[in-house]
């Protein structure tokens, strides 16, 4: 298995996948933003308490990661949408500044969230190569966003550029090996319409700008549910684009 990362920031680069080959299974990098309202998207899958139970798991992930004690595992008797295979994101953040510490997910539905919720979890504290490992003692600083993500849907090139929902939709541009992705807080943060958006994608691919009007590249949308803490190990809400 091959693992790609996914760089978000707020910069004129947005965030997203550049030059990666694609493949079946791939966990990616990722970091939080604001949050934005924008046109309606899907209804919820996860409510408030599978939210708050969905960031004590990722949380719980890692104090086990950074202590001694055993390996995080599921625990069974979980809600039945954390045994669906789901994408899924885990953004660490320091809490006093707001800065990114990590933050690395499934852009695909390849594991059960649960599963997913703590491999991601600890692989963004561990392992996303910006960062030096998150210790024990800085996890008590820091507060954890987790983005659940819908299937990808494909946008035929007669809905390109309308069909993109700038502030609901995430973006997935693919010509034959090359693949980017933009969350969907990005096209808010730099002020994108849909044109710049899927520009943006396609630049995270390798791709020239205005690629995405050829029949020959894929390009996909999907949504977010994400949630975060207010404090670290704190109330959890719901954000939005």
């Amino acid at each position: 298995m091959q693992i790609f990362l996914l760089s978000r920031r707020s910069t004129a680069s947005g965030n997203g996948i550049g030059s990666a080959p694609t493949t079946a299974r791939y966990k990616t990098s990722v970091g939080g933003g604001r949050i934005f309202a924008g046109a309606p998207g899907p209804p919820p899958v996860l409510d408030l308490a599978d939210g708050t139970l969905a960031a004590r798991l990722a949380r719980d992930a890692v104090v086990r990661a950074t202590g001694a004690g055993p390996s995080f595992r599921p625990p069974p008797e979980l809600p039945p949408v954390f045994h669906e295979p789901r994408g899924v994101f885990v953004t660490w953040y320091e809490h006093a500044r707001r800065d990114l510490r990590g933050c690395i997910g499934f852009p695909e539905a390849v594991l059960p969230l649960g599963e997913a919720l703590g491999e991601a979890a600890v692989s963004a504290a561990l392992e996303d190569p910006r960062f030096r490992p998150v210790t024990a003692a800085e996890l008590r600083g820091l507060v954890v966003e987790v983005s659940v993500l819908t299937p990808l849907e494909p946008v035929p090139l007669a809905g390109r550029p309308g069909a993109v929902r700038v502030g609901t939709d995430g973006l997935v541009v693919e010509r034959g090996r090359r693949r980017g992705l933009l969350l969907p807080q990005v096209a808010p943060e730099q002020g994108w319409d849909r044109e710049e958006f899927l520009d943006g994608a396609c630049t995270k691919a390798g791709l020239p700008t205005g690629a995405w009007r050829s029949a020959d590249v894929a390009v996909l949308r999907f949504q977010a549910e994400i949630f975060r803490e207010l404090t670290p190990a704190g109330d959890v809400v719901r954000g939005a684009p």
